[in-house]
């Protein structure tokens, strides 16, 4: 208890706030929403006990974590936080699948630009890379980056021979 104001819990439940009360220094008199929403999702009861179970170290950040879960549930009723996590998960998703699509475009326009060595390896060194030759640029030039590639590619057109003999 602050002074002689009753923390924001005890406001909301109209009791008495005493020294000893678990709420006091999570939930200040000035901020009554934030006891309010919590209690409205989780109860003050279960709270009470979640904090009495814990260490005093741990249940500002226990607060914290209850106060957020509440936000999240209340925007979302049904998948709370996890939803949040899910909608996050996706962009990340999104925007990897967008870089890789990003770089494959810089690679390809990189090997359409720089002339092509011949390998000293090769049998015949006036022969290209076989994808430098056919159909690599195709499969890489896209309209927009956010596009995917949906065709089919057989091994033999990437391998230049039937793979099954």
């Amino acid at each position: 208890m602050a002074g002689n104001s009753p923390c924001a819990s005890c406001k909301l439940l109209r009791r008495r706030c005493t020294k000893e009360c678990i709420f006091a220094p999570y939930f200040p008199s000035n901020d009554p929403q934030k006891f309010a929403l919590v209690h409205k999702v989780f109860g003050a009861s279960n709270v009470s006990k979640m904090l009495q179970e814990l260490p005093i170290e741990q249940r500002a950040d226990a607060v914290s974590s209850l106060v957020y879960e509440a936000h999240a549930r209340v925007r979302d009723p049904v998948y709370g936080c996890v939803g949040a996590i899910s909608y996050l998960q996706n962009q990340v998703s999104e925007l990897q699948m967008q870089l890789a699509v990003a770089q494959a475009e810089i690679l390809c326009i990189q090997m359409q630009q720089e002339p092509v060595m011949p390998n000293p390896e090769m049998e015949n060194p006036d022969q290209k890379s076989y994808l430098l030759q056919n159909e690599l640029p195709q499969f890489l030039n896209y309209a927009s980056s956010s596009n995917v590639i949906y065709d089919a590619v057989s091994r033999d057109n990437i391998f230049g021979h039937d793979m099954v003999s």
